[in-house]
């Protein structure tokens, strides 16, 4: 199987994963939300904003994990492999112990100097911190065995354990909805729970039938290749983390300034977003092994060739959905939650923005992480991190509304989409204006006229079902118009009638 295939392949398992994962998982928040209740929930998402925070950390450290692994296996070296999973592994085990000892000193500074909680919960808001640190620990750990698994593509076996993950969060939003006890505390001790269980299952299942998952730290010691990761690893873990608390700062800059009901609504509206993105950063999960390995085989030219691709196609896979949500957002909360949070839907429509614009970067990022060279990357990267936390911090001192921050957050993501063009340049031997005419002009287009005229039935109808699914009808006609016509290259346009090609050969074969 040819790696367009084989990409094509894991993107659709883990599309069919998404769709039921997606639905499941806004049902989810809509029952915690219930049960919680607007207040408690603003409690949670400000405390237990760690959980988000460690889910970023951890998928930062997966990928520095992930390049390796992946590196080795364009290589074919399996002595190689067992080498970088039980370096990762030792490595994991110390950063987890190091996080959870600042993570305990960092809730003593939070609970009594920054976190505006009222008194009557705050004994609960603290029961929850502990539950989070807690799973920090195994969330950590997980790391190495998600890097085996990403660099074996093996994306069914992701797919079931990601739902295995949201059917427990969906039982737990349902056990809390029923019970007597204090909810909130009872909710942050059984989502502790989870990353535990995962745990116990990835790596059961990676030391049965993969080769590489041989724990043996005196047998696979090898200096050179734990400086080596220990290096690339540090540098990622610096942009990762200051990533991370800029993110988490977020939630308690608005807590510092509009208290927890206003934190509810970024709650809510990061749930609508991470669900959404997903179905584009799914690809990159599936792309991400390919460029790696062929930096380790030394194709730098087809590295290049699908970041690129991988930018296009997973920013198009957000426009399908973005475009109709944003245009629609009123009525869909309406439908979607029995109370909705004041300033949830601008925060929304403003954080879907955001996530376009980072997603047309988010591959070559992936590229410069396969090359290996990132010191001088992350270092910047890690400055310009900060400065939106910072500028918000002054905006809301000069008695501007919390939606600013998210402004602020949009002109970060094009400042850092021009570090990434930047470095990757230099690093990678990317043509900026190549990048700019395959890539973001068509990009750019695709999405500012989908928009437009999609837009259309708004001004006729007035706000119901049937006005949704015009808008969402009209919307992915336009889509696919557009993107056929100004969107893609003729070699792109000559890899998907191939794919289409092969699957109507295969649908005959069935039948």
């Amino acid at each position: 199987m040819n790696q367009a295939n084989r990409v094509a392949k894991n993107s659709m398992i883990l599309y069919g994963q998404m769709i039921l994962t997606m639905v499941l998982s806004l049902y989810t928040t809509r029952l915690v939300l219930a049960a919680l209740g607007t207040k408690d929930f603003g409690v949670f998402n400000v405390v237990g904003g760690a959980i988000a925070m460690l889910m970023f950390l951890s998928a930062a450290m997966t990928a520095a994990s992930q390049r390796f692994m992946s590196f080795s296996s364009g290589q074919g070296d399996m002595v190689k492999q067992k080498q970088i999973f039980n370096t990762s592994l030792k490595m994991h085990l110390t950063i987890a112990a190091i996080m959870v000892f600042l993570f305990e000193i960092l809730g003593l500074f939070l609970f009594d100097y920054v976190l505006n909680i009222d008194v009557e919960r705050l004994e609960a808001a603290k029961v929850v911190y502990q539950c989070l640190v807690l799973s920090t620990f195994f969330t950590i750990i997980m790391v190495p065995y998600d890097a085996v698994i990403n660099a074996r593509e093996n994306m069914l076996f992701f797919a079931i354990v990601r739902i295995v993950e949201i059917l427990l969060k969906f039982s737990i939003a349902l056990f809390i909805t029923y019970s007597a006890l204090d909810k909130l505390i009872l909710y942050g001790i059984l989502m502790a729970i989870v990353p535990i269980v995962l745990l116990a299952i990835k790596f059961i299942y990676t030391t049965k039938f993969y080769e590489e998952v041989c724990v043996d730290f005196k047998k696979y010691k090898e200096k050179a290749l734990f400086k080596e990761m220990f290096s690339f690893a540090g540098w990622s873990f610096l942009g990762s983390t200051t990533g991370m608390i800029t993110n988490y700062g977020q939630n308690i800059v608005v807590n510092m300034f509009f208290g927890t009901r206003v934190n509810a609504a970024q709650g809510v509206s990061n749930q609508v977003s991470g669900q959404l993105g997903s179905f584009a950063n799914i690809m990159l999960r599936a792309l991400n092994p390919v460029l790696a390995k062929s930096e380790g085989a030394g194709n730098r030219e087809l590295l290049l060739k699908a970041s690129m691709i991988g930018s296009k196609f997973s920013f198009y896979l957000l426009v399908v959905f973005f475009v109709p949500m944003l245009i629609e957002m009123p009525y869909v909360f309406e439908l979607w939650l029995e109370e909705v949070p004041e300033y949830a839907i601008v925060f929304c429509k403003l954080l879907l923005v955001r996530n376009l614009v980072n997603q047309l970067f988010v591959t070559i990022n992936s590229s410069i992480a396969a090359v290996g060279d990132i010191k001088s990357f992350q270092i910047i990267s890690s400055v310009i991190n900060f400065l939106p936390l910072i500028i918000s911090y002054i905006l809301f001192k000069l008695s501007y509304p919390p939606q600013m921050m998210y402004w602020v957050f949009i002109a970060h993501a094009f400042i850092n989409g021009c570090i990434v063009l930047y470095f990757a340049n230099i690093k990678c031997k990317l043509k900026i204006l190549t990048f700019f005419n395959n890539v973001l002009l068509p990009c750019v287009l695709v999405f500012v006229f989908n928009y437009l005229l999609a837009s259309i039935p708004s001004f006729f109808l007035k706000s119901g079902v049937l006005r949704i699914m015009i808008t969402g009808l009209l919307s992915l006609i336009l889509f696919a118009l557009l993107v056929w016509t100004i969107g893609l290259q003729r070699n792109e346009k000559d890899m998907i009638l191939k794919i289409i090609s092969k699957l109507k050969i295969k649908l005959k074969f069935i039948k």
